[in-house]
């Protein structure tokens, strides 16, 4: 059923103007809900985006992907210390492991075909079988009462959060090198956190976690200087670094909140976790939130919606995949971000165990790209 944007009663509000709250929408049009896109300034533009081979599944079920680079293989290691694995598409019969993408393009593909609100949700009050959500637009505030109200892609939650500060930055920007990029993506942990390179176009997108002080130095060091100091710490496996664009940098934190934090609100992508970007699942996280909401959505009656057991049973279908992101993500930044020398061993000792073992292989490679609960 069509989005209710002037309605004053709804079956489902999504408050975010992300390609979370996007794929909710357009998975929820044909199905027997009314629902209302509520909006406001999406962010992210340019940023690169890695998205799993699953996550351009889900996608492309309601458009076509643009711009986006195939990644045929995925070659992570460490600096200073052994150890390597090689993850490989062919090895399970897919055509990519994933593709490298922007933000505007995701949220181009799935937004094209219009019908949001430019408005903003600030409050909320729950009672009996519905609530009623605030919104303030262009024409001021108005009130639409609804059996559930979701949140995604960073919007105010309003819910107590857990946050762990990495003391990291991450500096984005797209690099030419020496030689072409073969679509492997490069996964390189240091002491200072991880650098991936991503094959985008004809060239990379980086994502260099660091120290928050380094990475102001690196915002402000010349092209030269930057690229020397790129140099150093990637290595020499991808080639010399020519060239880098216009660069940017942001704060680097985890973030998470109780999924259902109140009666008739789900919470879903970045209002519900943000993660590091190591290993590139945040967002995949977040599409997969919003999928599986509206897979529940469908298949309740309507007047359960929203309800307690519904939001019980969203949480528990949403747990293992969710714990398994945010748990990985974390233990992947304190174990690798170190400078201790038996940690550097087990690395190593990990990294060759699971490169020598396919069937490990195989269970981490199924679960990056289709998620934790990906049938072995």
């Amino acid at each position: 059923m069509a989005n209710q944007d002037s309605a004053t009663s709804v079956d489902v509000i999504i408050a975010g103007g992300g390609p979370v709250g996007a794929m909710l929408c357009l998975a929820l049009r044909n199905q027997s809900v009314s629902f209302l896109h509520v909006c406001g300034e999406a962010r992210g533009g340019e940023r690169p985006i890695a998205l799993s081979y699953g996550s351009s599944q889900l996608i492309q079920q309601f458009g076509s992907l643009t711009d986006a680079t195939p990644i045929k293989s995925i070659h992570v290691s460490q600096a200073g210390g052994f150890g390597r694995t090689l993850l490989r598409a062919e090895d399970y019969g897919l055509p990519a492991l994933g593709y490298v993408t922007t933000y505007s393009s995701v949220l181009a593909t799935l937004t094209g075909s219009g019908g949001r609100e430019s408005a903003r949700v600030t409050r909320w009050q729950a009672h009996g079988e519905r609530i009623d959500v605030h919104i303030d637009g262009e024409s001021g505030t108005r009130s639409v009462s609804a059996k559930l109200l979701v949140i995604a892609d960073g919007g105010e939650a309003l819910a107590k959060e857990k946050t762990h500060d990495y003391g990291q930055a991450a500096v984005v920007a797209e690099i030419e090198t020496a030689r072409g990029h073969g679509n492997i993506a490069w996964e390189r942990f240091t002491p200072s956190g991880p650098i991936a390179l991503l094959p985008y176009r004809d060239r990379y997108a980086l994502v260099w976690s660091t120290l928050s002080e380094t990475a102001e130095f690196l915002q402000r060091a010349n092209e030269g200087e930057f690229l020397s100091r790129l140099q150093t710490a990637f290595g020499g496996r991808a080639g010399s670094f020519r060239r880098a664009g216009p660069r940017a940098s942001f704060p680097l934190a985890l973030r998470y909140r109780d999924i259902t934090p109140g009666p008739r609100v789900v919470l879903a992508g970045n209002a519900a976790q943000t993660l590091h970007p190591v290993a590139g699942q945040g967002l995949n996280l977040g599409l997969r939130d919003a999928y599986e909401l509206a897979e529940l959505i469908g298949t309740v009656p309507l007047a359960e919606i929203g309800g307690a057991a519904f939001l019980r049973r969203y949480q528990r279908q949403r747990r293992l995949d969710r714990s398994a992101g945010i748990r990985v993500t974390d233990a992947l930044v304190r174990v690798f971000s170190n400078t201790n020398p038996l940690l550097s061993i087990a690395r190593g000792t990990g990294l060759v165990l699971l490169d020598m073992v396919p069937p490990a292989r195989h269970f981490l490679a199924r679960r990056m790209i289709y998620g934790a609960r990906a049938i072995p």
